[in-house]
């Protein structure tokens, strides 16, 4: 198990408001929401537990009960601020320093290569530093997807 003390998701979450603006899109008492660091894709997003669990199997019931539905509203507001007509979801938790449970919801581009399409798409995370969603790109995304997922329901 990954001490909580080297994970870098409880490093973001600790930061609070010194994080990053990608890495504090929205939170709830059980869920944050942060754009990947490392993608290609823009609006590539994350959710994450705000405390340290590396199996689904330890989510408490309240944690389980906010899932769905924040995979729902990101994958809505996904659509509305970037126009992407589907979004994938996927948790693995299997990276050196990333056993903290997370689920990717990734936007599929409109215009995404046929042969990226699907789990293909795990090519475009981990992308070199040139082809990279930088920062200032991830700042700005970060703050439309906010004022979205602020919207009433």
């Amino acid at each position: 198990m990954t001490a909580a003390t080297d994970c870098y998701t409880c490093a973001q979450s600790a930061a609070g408001s010194d994080a990053a603006p990608w890495e504090r899109i929205a939170a709830d008492e059980h869920w944050r929401v942060a754009h990947a660091f490392n993608s290609a894709v823009p609006g590539w997003l994350v959710l994450v537990p705000r405390r340290h669990v590396i199996a689904l199997a330890e989510l408490t019931d309240a944690e389980a009960a906010a899932l769905g539905s924040w995979q729902v509203r990101l994958s809505r507001a996904l659509g509305r601020v970037l126009g992407c007509p589907k979004t994938y979801v996927a948790q693995f938790a299997e990276a050196d320093g990333f056993a903290h449970v997370h689920f990717h919801i990734v936007p599929r581009p409109p215009d995404l290569d046929r042969e990226l399409r699907g789990p293909r798409i795990f090519q475009l995370l981990g992308a070199a530093d040139d082809s990279r969603v930088g920062a200032e790109e991830m700042t700005r995304l970060a703050a439309e997807l906010a004022a979205e997922l602020s919207r009433p329901r």
